[in-house]
C-alpha cells in the first residue's frame, strides 16, 4: 500500500497509519473551507449586486443562508432579481452542506469502516 494521503486503502489492505489517516482528515477540512469560502463569497456578491445590501449586510445574509439559519432581511428583497437569486442561493447552500458533510466525514467513516471489517475477519 502507497502512503499516499488521497488513496483509502482496500478491503485486503492494512488500516493506514494514524499520520495517514490524520493528513486524510486535515485536507478534508481544508477543501471544505475552500468550497464553504467559495460558496460565501458567491452569496456576498450577488446580495450585494443583485439586493443592493451593503458588503457586511451581504455577508451577514450570506452566512445566515450557508449556515442554515434562514434569510436575516428576506422582507427587504424587492426586485425581481434579488428574489429569484435569493431562492437559487438558499437551494445551492442547502446542497454545498450536504457535500461538505461528506467530504469531512469520508476518512472518518471509512476508517472506521475498514477497521470494523478489518476486525471481522480475524
Amino acid at each position: 500500500m502507497k502512503d499516499h494521503p488521497w488513496r483509502l486503502e482496500r478491503r485486503h489492505e492494512r488500516l493506514a497509519p494514524f499520520p495517514i489517516f490524520a493528513k486524510r482528515v486535515a485536507s478534508s477540512f481544508v477543501i471544505a473551507l475552500a468550497l464553504i469560502a467559495f460558496a460565501l463569497a458567491i452569496g456576498i456578491v450577488g446580495y450585494h449586486s443583485l439586493a443592493g445590501f451593503g458588503w457586511v449586510d451581504s455577508l451577514l445574509e450570506a452566512s445566515m443562508i450557508l449556515g442554515g439559519m434562514g434569510p436575516v432581511h428576506g422582507s427587504d428583497l424587492t426586485t425581481s432579481a434579488s428574489k429569484v437569486f435569493a431562492s437559487a442561493y438558499a437551494l445551492f447552500s442547502g446542497l454545498m452542506f450536504i457535500g461538505v458533510v461528506g467530504i469531512v466525514l469520508t476518512p472518518i467513516v471509512h476508517r472506521f469502516m475498514h477497521k470494523f471489517h478489518i476486525d471481522e475477519k480475524e
